[in-house]
């Protein structure tokens, strides 16, 4: 699945760095190898089942860069959806492939409503096979911890946001730990389903909002003002206004930043434009993620990799982003403190470590 960027330097080091993950699609991970499989086993109409004749349907390859070209692998990819066994394997291979990267905690996005619709199955049971292979994750796999966040999408309705929303709420402390509106924010606004955000956050799920992507830093407002977002899927607009971005360190927002897809999706025109080095200097606090692997082709320790060989950022700015992840993570307080200290000693990074409690404790009071 990793695309290779080049024997860098500091490759077997980044491989070796203990991950968190906030913002991975559980639709956009899937193995092509297992795709072609589900091909040939359910007769898929497909335009070809040999994996590298696949690979341009539902990977960006040669596209131009823009979220249509991006989006529309989700088309192809959301054909494979054929059995509840399927949706398990297909959600347990996520998780081990984050294994793989040495990711130990990971909050998976899944979009009930895109599990469901190939078959109609109805989404509180698509959420459960989903959980089901979480479960067994947990058991087969226990160098990873894994929480659902459910996502809804701004260009469907509010009447299966409803849905969707109360079966995130039904499975708070059953491994759902939050919900995320996503799509095409450019041309669906957020307004309609802020009642259900609010729900979600008075149940204790953690609310999280993709926005500043697409569109400018005034959808990072909304979400944070009206959505009360506690994250940021993205948000690298945020740089283009210094009130919003002074509005997010005040109300502590993390930013969910996904370096390689922002390129391939047209959010930055190349990847030396990318705004991630800006945010850690205008301290916002700002993560590293992959968001969509197999579509991207790429995994976590490559977004690193891009981080500091084309980006500069310092091998300690990174570590720092990773504390901030814990620290970002939806769980409840003692679980949070207890992932980010062990990501302090693993990381081996103390002094830093206090420093950024330090800023953490300022911000909280």
């Amino acid at each position: 699945m990793s695309k290779t960027r080049g024997n860098s330097t500091h490759r077997s080091a980044l491989a070796a760095l203990p991950k968190i993950e906030l913002h991975r699609h559980l639709e956009g991970s899937l193995r092509l190898s297992t795709l072609r499989e589900i091909a040939i086993q359910y007769k898929l109409d497909l335009p070809t089942r040999s994996i590298e004749d696949l690979r341009p349907y539902v990977q960006v390859m040669n596209d131009e860069p823009n979220f249509r070209n991006f989006l529309e692998k989700f088309n192809v990819l959301r054909r494979f959806y054929q059995s509840p066994e399927i949706i398990r394997r297909l959600a347990f291979e996520v998780i081990e492939d984050a294994a793989n990267d040495n990711v130990r905690y990971m909050e998976l996005r899944v979009t009930p409503a895109a599990l469901s619709k190939t078959k109609g199955y109805p989404l509180a049971e698509v959420t459960d096979w989903v959980l089901a292979a979480v479960a067994e994750a947990s058991k087969k796999l226990p160098s990873i911890a894994v929480g659902l966040l459910i996502s809804i999408n701004r260009h469907e309705s509010v009447e299966i946001a409803e849905k969707v929303t109360q079966i995130a709420v039904d499975r708070k402390g059953k491994g759902v730990v939050g919900l995320d509106l996503a799509g095409d924010e450019a041309n669906f606004p957020a307004e309609p389903f802020a009642a259900l955000f609010h729900q979600a956050r008075a149940a204790g799920l953690g609310v999280v909002a993709h926005a500043g992507e697409w569109s400018g830093p005034e959808t990072v407002r909304h979400a944070i003002e009206v959505l009360h977002a506690q994250r940021i899927g993205h948000g690298v607009r945020v740089v283009e206004d210094k009130d919003v971005a002074a509005l997010a360190r005040e109300r502590s927002i993390g930013f969910e930043v996904c370096v390689t897809s922002n390129v391939q999706s047209g959010v930055v025109q190349k990847i030396t434009d990318h705004p991630l080095r800006d945010m850690m200097y205008m301290k916002l606090r700002t993560t590293v993620n992959t968001d969509d692997p197999s579509v991207s082709n790429i995994t976590l320790t490559d977004e690193y990799e891009a981080a500091v060989e084309e980006l500069g950022v310092s091998l300690d700015d990174l570590k720092s982003a990773i504390l901030t992840a814990a620290d970002c993570a939806f769980l409840p307080p003692s679980e949070r403190e207890s992932l980010t200290a062990q990501f302090k000693l693993a990381l081996g990074l103390e002094p830093l470590a206090r420093a950024i409690d330090q800023d953490a404790k300022g911000r909280r009071r």
